[in-house]
């Protein structure tokens, strides 16, 4: 059957919505576990939460800040929508996660109607239901990054694209396509990745793949590009106006650092997370796309067969997958969660044999393998803990001030419990294992691990110890540290980490006034504090803190 005759029959089921419901719904029960019982945790949350909430106890919404400072490393949609959710609940322990969450449910949808119109109902299902077992879109779901926002832009444009370009003519949704696309960079500058589909298309139309629908009126391909600009220039213009009439040196350098450092110049020539070209190929998909990444061995002689009998679906689809792990293999910054825009489509190019190969054995022999191998690592670790070296087990307990072995131990018997379905039904056991892990880590591991993970206790204690009408400053601090403050903080620089001159100013500050407290890391204790007057609080983010008063300064150093 021809492309067109395929479509036509798909299209035909593509009618009705009981299957996605009720999976949106399971997603929506396994995705929102936990939500309210945590605090921002490091290392980008805390600082996204830190922003949104100026926003809406300052009113400047448009300028992103972290504690007065400005911050360019993004542009400021990410923000907004935690800071709307803010502005909406009055809770940032709720805010802060509903973005992802929202956007992750889009996305399931999107791929979800995707896939009913390109293969029928039943794939469509098989599509969703793989995207929300894997282990990457999950984990981005749960956490307040940009990447899950970004992955529902980037899946946005690529859907109304896929939808112009495999079943159109559609004009309104090429445009749809163009304009998700501004709104990706506006979020995260790597928001054109839709536009990269155009490389297998055109590859399909060289090679006459008559399937493909063809388009006249060409002056309307000039709309979707004048759609993208237009979706950017709706926050660049004012912001580079803004900055023009502001005169100011500091929204100059604000302007300069999100157009041109944080984009281009990161991408080329990145300064942290550098890793090498095979990085994402041999470290990040291997894991990171469980339990798809399992069954590659089998789906690449499945997508071979389907390339050659002229697939133009596959073509587009897995085309650019591998254009997006190219893209991001040659910059020399890598983090695994970039990858997370390309596990939508790997989920709707493997639906279409999903069934067939979860009658494989092999392939649920290999689900079972590997889930067999994280259950024994957790019950050696609990062993080793419990009976072989309990006093390991005891020291890290006290050192974090928490006890996670019970945690555990429900997991160990978790996988045990899916384990029992048996080897042939191995895919099965490491899907539905990975589904009850997030509802345990959301319900269980939230309040147990969020003491270790948040300053919270830390900063109240701080509080009670300087007094209410004491001032407090900050040197070598993160973000979470001002977020859990219960006053505003003084500090002498954004991202200083102790240099002279943050010192300089510090010192001058806490021996020129009574109540005047520094917080700081051990690790940042400077020559001119008397470490025998420093006031030990907390342990926490692998350091000790102190409480430094204007007597902890050395005579020489006022």
């Amino acid at each position: 059957m021809t492309l067109a005759g395929l479509v036509t029959a798909a299209r035909r089921e593509a009618s009705g919505l009981p299957e996605i419901a009720w999976l949106l719904l399971l997603a929506l029960v396994v995705l929102s576990a936990g939500i309210g019982l945590r605090d921002p945790w490091p290392a980008d949350e805390p600082r996204f939460a830190l922003i949104a909430r100026d926003m809406v106890e300052s009113g400047q919404w448009f300028f992103p800040r972290v504690a007065g400072v400005l911050y360019a490393d993004k542009p400021p949609v990410f923000f907004w929508l935690i800071a709307s959710f803010y502005w909406l609940t009055g809770s940032l322990r709720v805010a802060f996660l509903l973005p992802s969450l929202l956007a992750a449910l889009g996305t399931l949808w999107l791929v979800y109607d995707l896939g009913a119109r390109l293969w029928g109902r039943r794939t469509a299902l098989y599509a969703a239901a793989l995207l929300l077992a894997t282990l990457q879109f999950a984990l981005q779901a749960r956490t307040a990054q940009i990447d899950a926002v970004l992955t529902f832009w980037t899946t946005l444009g690529l859907y109304g694209l896929c939808r112009h370009l495999l079943l159109g003519p559609q004009w309104r949704w090429y445009l749809a396509g163009f304009a998700a696309a501004g709104a990706g960079v506006i979020t995260k500058g790597v928001g054109i990745l839709p536009l990269l589909v155009f490389i297998p298309w055109a590859l399909a139309r060289i090679r006459g793949w008559n399937a493909l629908p063809r388009f006249r009126g060409g002056w309307r391909w000039a709309a979707g590009p004048i759609a993208m600009l237009a979706v950017i220039g709706s926050w660049l213009a004012p912001m580079v106006v803004l900055v023009h009439l502001s005169g100011d040196p500091s929204y100059d350098a604000y302007r300069d650092e999100i157009l041109f450092r944080q984009t281009a110049v990161r991408y080329a020539d990145a300064w942290h997370h550098i890793k090498p070209f095979w990085y994402y190929v041999v470290e990040v998909i291997p894991v990171f796309w469980l339990p798809l990444s399992l069954a590659l061995p089998w789906l690449i002689p499945a997508w071979r067969r389907d390339l050659r009998e002229g697939d133009a679906r596959l073509l587009l689809l897995l085309g650019w997958i591998a254009l997006v792990v190219l893209f991001f293999s040659v910059s020399p910054g890598k983090r695994g969660v970039y990858l997370l825009p390309a596990v939508p489509a790997l989920a709707l190019v493997a639906a279409p044999h999903a069934r067939a190969l979860l009658a494989r054995p092999g392939v649920q022999r290999a689900g079972f393998a590997v889930l067999a191998l994280f259950v024994a690592a957790l019950g050696l670790a609990l062993l080793y803990f419990a009976a072989i070296a309990p006093e390991k087990g005891l020291a890290l307990a006290e050192k974090y001030e928490v006890a996670p072995w019970t945690f555990l131990g429900v997991l160990c018997a978790a996988g045990t419990a899916w384990l029992a379905a048996g080897p042939r039904r191995g895919m099965y056991a490491i899907g539905g294992y990975l589904l009850s892990f997030w509802l345990l880590y959301g319900l269980y591991a939230y309040p147990l691990l969020n003491h270790a993970r948040s300053p919270a206790s830390m900063m109240a204690e701080v509080g009670r110890r300087i007094g209410p009408d004491a001032a407090l400053g900050l040197v070598a601090w993160k973000e979470q540290i001002v977020l859990h403050a219960d006053r505003r903080i003084v500090h002498f620089g954004y991202r200083q980490y102790g240099n002279e001159a943050e010192w300089d100013q510090a010192i001058r500050w806490l021996a020129s006034g009574r109540k005047r407290y520094l917080l700081l890391p051990d690790g940042a204790v400077h020559d001119c504090l008397l470490r025998s007057r420093l006031l030990q609080i907390d342990h926490i983010h692998r350091a000790d803190w102190f409480l430094a008063g204007a007597d902890s300064v050395k005579p020489d150093c006022r």
